[in-house]
């Protein structure tokens, strides 16, 4: 029998002179669609842990977790994958992008730092990314169609 358990998932909007950094997340191929680094959470360790763990794989950067500003989900009605993310804003603390990174897992193909008027020119998700990373307060993104 199939688990219609949601995954959960948790990302970090990392904000750094006024960009915010984006990766490009599909196992094996590199897709047009970008999102805040982040992934699966493990059980036994806290979303914090989980966190700073999914961001040093995927970009070599450390970070501080600070707090939760938006929720997000999304699904593939064909195959019955339903996530739901929760993404914290989170501080630099160290590290650098280095083209020699290489994401452990292999799932991350890039890393970027883009301002928000380079996002108008890129496709990203969710819908509501840029308005949590810039802004104050916390929000929710409905249900949407898991796209690639």
């Amino acid at each position: 029998m199939k688990d219609n358990t949601p995954r959960l998932a948790v990302r970090a909007l990392i904000v750094s002179d006024d960009r915010l950094l984006l990766v490009n997340a599909w196992p094996g191929v590199q897709s047009g669609l970008w999102c805040a680094p982040g992934g699966g959470v493990q059980p036994g360790q806290s979303l914090p842990e989980n966190l700073r763990r999914e961001v040093m794989e995927e970009t070599g950067l450390r970070i501080a977790v600070g707090l939760p500003c938006l929720v997000n989900e999304f699904h593939a009605p064909a195959s019955g994958f339903h996530q739901v993310e929760i993404f914290f804003r989170c501080t630099l603390q160290g590290g650098a992008l280095s083209p020699e990174w290489r994401d452990p897992e292999g799932v991350v193909s890039n890393r970027i730092w883009a301002s928000r008027a380079e996002m108008e020119q890129l496709r990203f998700k969710p819908d509501g990314l840029p308005e949590a990373a810039w802004g104050n307060g916390i929000s929710y993104d409905p249900l949407e169609l898991l796209i690639k």
